[in-house]
């Protein structure tokens, strides 16, 4: 997030500690928004950050998983990392004010900026795997998955490098295009795949269980993008046109706490797919048991 500057905000000259949301002294008259977003990373430490590792467990677990694991991983491990980061976060801005930690916080925000990518993967993955499975055959292979993975993390890196030496300002544009990017080919790939399932059981009163699934499934990634990501989309070009007090007290506060939202929800949709059994073999239906006679 952009609120992350060198200098140290948060107290005066005096020495006396201002309440966390007066980051600025413009805001004291709009603090809620402020308590929101700090609420929103005080969620994601204690529910996120368990829930992503769940997830990687359960992944490097799986004998035989889907080929979206790979970047469902990825982006666990990413919004981990984030959620992680929060005490420092808070710390630095209430007591401790240090320039070293100001450079690993924002560098932080510069992951959690990009992790769209990763999404936009999966999204991409599972639109080439129910829009054109004849393509999808000859490109199974994991390895490919895992070049592209090495890639993104290429570009996750120096976007984030570039946010921490330089600055907030230096990547504004970068962070833009991104998100604005990966909005519309998220949406596009979920909506294309949404219309075939559809297409599938045209002319057909029930529908196939693993569609029904796949189309549940979808359907709920589909909303999850549009909550998250098109705020940013909708109001961070316009950034000029708002006044101070409106855009850094308010806009940019609830603008980035919906996303930042996606540390806990991601991980709490791909856990809502598993069985029970899968979490512990006690959660398991119990069989019929078998009558025999002799």
């Amino acid at each position: 997030m952009e609120n992350i500057t060198a200098l140290n905000l948060n107290s005066t000259v005096s020495g006396w500690q201002r309440p966390l949301w007066y980051l600025f002294e413009a805001c004291a008259e709009s603090p809620h928004w402020f308590i929101f977003y700090f609420g929103v990373k005080v969620l994601n430490l204690v529910a996120g950050v368990p829930l992503n590792v769940l997830v990687m467990w359960k992944i490097l677990k799986k004998s035989e998983g889907s080929t979206s694991d790979i970047f469902i991983f990825n982006l666990s491990v990413l919004d981990a990392y984030f959620g992680l980061m929060t005490p420092v976060d808070l710390a630095n801005r209430l007591y401790l004010s240090d320039d070293t930690i100001w450079y690993s916080v924002r560098f932080a925000y510069g992951l959690k900026d990009v992790t769209p990518l990763f999404l936009t993967c999966i999204c991409l993955d599972r639109y080439v795997a129910v829009v054109h499975p004849i393509l999808f055959t000859g490109i199974r292979d994991n390895r490919i998955r895992i070049g592209i993975s090495m890639a993104v993390w290429g570009l996750i890196l120096a976007y984030s490098l570039t946010k921490c030496i330089l600055g907030v300002l230096s990547v504004n544009e970068v962070f833009s295009g991104v998100i604005l990017a990966a909005f519309f080919i998220m949406v596009f790939c979920n909506l294309s795949i949404i219309w075939v399932l559809r297409k599938s059981v045209a002319g057909k009163e029930v529908m196939n269980p693993v569609k029904k699934r796949a189309f549940k499934m979808v359907s709920i990634v589909l909303a999850i993008i549009v909550v998250n990501y098109l705020p940013p989309v909708a109001l961070l070009p316009f950034a000029s046109t708002y006044s101070f007090v409106a855009f850094r007290c308010k806009i940019s506060l609830a603008v980035f706490s919906i996303m930042d939202l996606s540390c806990t929800i991601e991980p709490l949709l791909y856990i809502s797919k598993m069985e029970r059994s899968e979490f512990c073999p006690c959660l398991e239906s119990p069989s019929k048991p078998v009558n025999v006679s002799v």
